[in-house]
């Protein structure tokens, strides 16, 4: 029998569509069980000054369908240093919470993995990135959400492009990853996508070119994943007025528009599921995992895992791409 009586629960790092709703399966699921619970306001930085207060069901009410997060998020510099991380340890004992469960992407797993081996200590990650980059986890928390809000940016760019018979390069986010930049192509039936899987493999601008690129169309668009391996968009479009100036260029940036918004049905379901499954570990006494899920199943991640191994693109999808975009 698990003896953890009393959790924290915060969030870390970027925003993600769906964070609300896992604060919320984490808060019910806890009370169901007996579990007292605490948010901690501003993630780590919260822990360290003592921005703390116990929830109820009535704090997670209406939330479900929320973008951001109601714990709101900052950086810890402080959290970084084993000086910072003490004085957290010391503030979880005075507020007597028996574990945590953190909700963010790679940075906010990270953080926690190195608080765990330092003192001990239980703590359950929830993937909440909207990048999708997370290794062990088909899904994370916010990525749905992300991805239909570039579709539908893309779709209304789309009618100026033709309309104009310009060449766009759309920059999406994802600094280490494709994932928005390629699944987003594909759903808003883009011409191509640079991303950071393949740029180091060949050239993807000259192999589009040299393909026959926008031999048929009048108007085409190109979803460019934000990162120094692919330039970004504004790197790409300078290079494309210097070498191939018959065409007119621009660029868009989409930014934090990826962010926001009300979570789609999949995020809240997703975000639901794992938060529960949070509160199951803890009562099982597993520790220092993060929840994933595989197959429409439930998985259990170590921190090592997800942090340290790459997520690998599926790279049927690239040819998918390739053949919907003739």
């Amino acid at each position: 029998m698990s003896t953890t009586k009393r959790i924290g629960i915060l969030t870390s790092g970027g925003d993600a569509p769906g964070m609300n709703a896992a604060i919320r399966a984490v808060t019910r699921a806890a009370i169901y069980n007996g579990i007292r619970v605490k948010g901690i306001y501003r993630g780590y930085k919260g822990l360290v000054t003592g921005e703390i207060e116990e929830f109820t069901n009535h704090h997670v009410s209406n939330i479900v369908q929320r973008g951001g997060t109601i714990l709101k998020t900052a950086r810890c510099l402080e959290f970084k240093t084993p000086e910072g991380r003490k004085l957290a340890y010391d503030r979880l004992v005075e507020e007597g919470i028996d574990a945590l469960v953190t909700i963010g992407g790679d940075g906010t797993l990270t953080g926690a993995r190195i608080f765990a081996q330092e003192f001990n200590y239980p703590i359950i990650g929830l993937p909440g990135t909207i990048d999708n980059d997370l290794y062990g986890t088909d899904m994370t928390i916010g990525y749905d959400t992300a991805l239909n809000t570039i579709m539908e940016c893309v779709d209304k760019i789309r009618d100026t492009a033709t309309s104009h018979e310009r060449l766009f390069f759309i920059e999406v986010m994802g600094r280490d990853a494709g994932f928005l930049a390629l699944n987003g192509a594909i759903a808003s039936g883009a011409e191509a996508a640079i991303i950071p899987e393949t740029s180091l493999e060949k050239d993807q601008l000259a192999e589009m070119i040299e393909n026959g690129f926008r031999k048929s169309k009048n108007s085409s668009i190109v979803l460019v994943a934000e990162s120094d391996v692919t330039g970004g968009a504004m790197g790409v479009a300078e290079r494309v007025k210097k070498e191939y100036p018959q065409f007119d260029v621009r660029v868009s940036i989409l930014g934090h528009l990826q962010r926001g918004g009300s979570p789609t049905a999949q995020d809240r379901i997703l975000a639901t599921r794992m938060g529960i499954a949070a509160i199951e570990a803890l009562l099982d006494d597993q520790r220092n995992v993060m929840i994933g899920i595989k197959n429409d199943q439930i998985t259990y991640v170590p921190f090592s895992q997800a942090i340290k191994k790459d997520k690998p693109i599926n790279h049927e999808l690239l040819n998918t791409l390739r053949v919907s975009s003739i």
